[in-house]
């Protein structure tokens, strides 16, 4: 089932849409450093895997630069296509790293296949879900938002389960639900 919603354009065009409408958000507001008027300034993202090959111009993330002589700050809004500086996209991260729990030798291999990704990088993705990221202010703020304790050690397929529906609309819940992270420059980002 994740493998066919990591091969599905439609699920990351409408991420991009997602993303194209969190810039224009932002883009309303001002410089959250000195209160100048912002600018695009839109940067290419060159993410690895496999699952899709998404057109040129759906491979950037939205940003935003102030206007104002001297200040020049960039503001990135959050993003649900992108989680943080990962090379991979956000959707590859979060579902691959849910495959993992269960996986056998077989089915890791054609997990590997699937995304094009490394024993090595596999390894760091646990390893961040299960360290990093339970340690994390974010972390420690949003888990008390369910109903159900989620349990950390299966991050992220736990965190999967405690939204309601198909798993398309799951695995968007999860990426707006991480989107605080996805940047340090936001105002009420929560990067780490």
């Amino acid at each position: 089932m994740c493998q066919k919603l990591l091969r599905d354009p439609r699920f990351f065009a409408f991420l991009f849409k997602i993303d194209q409408d969190l810039f224009m958000q932002a883009r309303e507001g001002r410089c959250p450093f000195c209160g100048g008027p912002l600018h695009q300034a839109n940067y290419p993202r060159k993410p690895r895997g496999r699952t899709l090959d998404p057109p040129p111009e759906r491979v950037f993330r939205f940003s935003l630069c102030c206007g104002s002589e001297g200040c020049r700050k960039r503001l990135t809004p959050p993003s649900v296509r992108f989680l943080g500086r990962k090379l991979y996209l956000g959707a590859v991260v979060v579902l691959v790293s849910a495959m993992l729990h269960g996986t056998t030798a077989s089915r890791l291999e054609d997990l590997r296949d699937l995304v094009e990704v490394s024993h090595r990088t596999l390894d760091r993705w646990r390893q961040w879900w299960l360290a990093a990221f339970v340690k994390s202010a974010f972390w420690k703020a949003s888990r008390g938002r369910f109903d159900t304790p989620v349990d950390e050690t299966l991050l992220p397929q736990s965190l999967l389960d405690r939204f309601l529906g198909a798993l398309r609309s799951r695995a968007l819940d999860v990426l707006n639900f991480l989107s605080p992270i996805t940047t340090a420059s936001a105002p009420g980002s929560m990067a780490f």
